[in-house]
């Protein structure tokens, strides 16, 4: 017969973990007793190793050189709680299926580590917190027989006092629309990428966008002048830009180019389950972060790549799919890719993904066709075009938005369908030449529309 967790204390607490607050006095008076300087885990969770050691010498932590960054990180938050100072963490809650949760990093994409935060049934139950809940609040070190940190206080869910958050409307009850607010992504004159993209598909709040990729068309440059534009046009939105099975240094390359996005990856040496866990995590943290009326971006890359993990992980129905696509498997993903939408009540998930064509597997092109007509705006990149080295590779005849009469000003819609017209009958690359020669010689997209004639 299998065993349940071991009883400790009355409590159903597996081995390791820590009891809930309320259990014990003690925690409550320490949380009292420490007034000392305050110490943010995820400032030490941002440093390397070199930094982290510097901090160590000056706390006199014993043989830090030998240690790992998760254990420097470790023995530092211990030493600075024995010392009366206050431990302050912050990260994104995830639930696990016996009903405790922990809170994992962003700087370590989601996944399980060392100084992850417990969090009790009991307070998971109290503020009626859920998978994808950014949780900040005062922690304590481990105690004897335990492994990880403990959460002892909640401050605040999602940036708002706790009591007020656990009153927020459900994600799924909340009311979806077309976009009808336009993310300007014109910065400067010689960004003509991006310039292109406002006129040709302009992406709303709340836009569920393809961009449709063949192998080496650009479709990473572009998605980095995407991010670029939303940071610097958009401050107040929240960008995630997420990785999958994507090369390492691709994923290095991202960070430093968009400074100031959350960059989270599972690069292509990890296991499709990784992929998963992680894909996961960043949704349900953009659904919450919705609730709280937040406007929130996810660039994926690839959302075929992910289709790809689900089809592994999920148990086969026995029904397979032209491919080797099993049935089921693509639910997910869809659920994934349909949770962009423009909410009535505030709040926004917009999702640009990235599909791969032309890449020689049959998977890729069910993948691709599954998630054809599930978006409100496509971007197709063209093979064509970059043979002859133009970029943006983006041919304008089967690249648009739906009902984007509700994203222009009167005025602009009837002047870029005006262009559009024009520009029917012309080949895709003499097309986009001449689209780029002429927003070459205007200052910004205005200036541009102004010099066609209506007539």
């Amino acid at each position: 017969m299998k065993r349940g967790p071991r009883k400790r204390g009355g409590s159903n607490v597996p081995d390791g973990l820590p009891r809930d607050v309320e259990e014990h006095g003690e925690d409550l008076a320490a949380l009292e007793e420490a007034d000392g300087e305050e110490i943010r885990m995820g400032d030490l969770q941002q440093k390397d190793i070199a930094e982290l050691n510097v901090i160590a010498k000056e706390m006199e932590v014993e043989n830090f050189g030998t240690m790992r960054k998760h254990e420097v990180i470790f023995q530092i938050l211990r030493k600075h709680a024995d010392d009366r100072g206050v431990l302050i963490a912050e990260g994104v809650l995830e639930i696990l299926p016996e009903g405790f949760g922990f809170l994992r990093s962003p700087y370590y994409n989601y996944l399980p580590c060392p100084e992850d935060v417990y969090v009790s049934p009991s307070q998971i139950r109290r503020f009626d917190l859920q998978t994808g809940d950014q949780i900040q609040g005062r922690i304590r070190p481990p105690k004897e027989k335990e492994k990880f940190f403990a959460l002892l206080k909640v401050d605040a869910v999602g940036d708002e006092d706790p009591e007020i958050a656990k009153d927020k409307t459900h994600f799924d009850n909340l009311t979806p629309l077309f976009p009808d607010e336009r993310f300007l992504l014109e910065t400067d004159p010689d960004e003509l990428s991006t310039r292109v993209l406002d006129i040709v598909c302009p992406i709303g709040k709340g836009s569920r966008g393809v961009i449709v990729a063949p192998p080496r068309t650009g479709k990473t440059v572009l998605m980095q002048k995407l991010a670029n534009a939303v940071l610097i046009n958009n401050p107040e939105a929240f960008l995630i830009i997420l990785l999958i099975d994507e090369r390492p240094e691709e994923v290095t390359d991202m960070r430093r180019t968009c400074i100031g996005a959350e960059v989270i990856s599972s690069t292509f040496d990890e296991p499709p389950e990784r992929h998963v866990q992680v894909a996961e995590m960043v949704i349900e943290k953009a659904r919450r972060m919705v609730e709280h009326k937040k406007d929130v971006i996810i660039l994926l890359d690839s959302i075929t790549r992910l289709a790809r993990a689900y089809n592994t992980v999920q148990p086969h129905s026995g029904k397979i799919l032209s491919g080797g696509v099993d049935a089921n498997a693509l639910h997910k993903p869809k659920r994934f890719f349909g949770a962009a939408r423009n909410i009535e009540e505030g709040g926004s998930l917009t999702i640009m993904a990235t599909a791969l064509v032309d890449t020689g597997s049959r998977m890729d092109e069910v993948i691709f066709e599954e998630f054809k007509g599930t978006g409100n705006m496509e971007v197709h990149l063209d093979r064509g075009l970059v043979d002859r080295r133009i970029f943006p590779s983006i041919n304008i005849a089967m690249s648009g938005t739906r009902k984007e009469e509700l994203l222009y000003h009167p005025d602009e819609f009837s002047k870029v369908a005006l262009l559009r017209r024009a520009l029917t009958d012309v080949p895709a690359v003499e097309a986009m030449e001449l689209l780029l020669s002429k927003l070459r010689e205007t200052p910004n997209n205005i200036a541009f529309l102004m010099t066609l004639d209506l007539k």
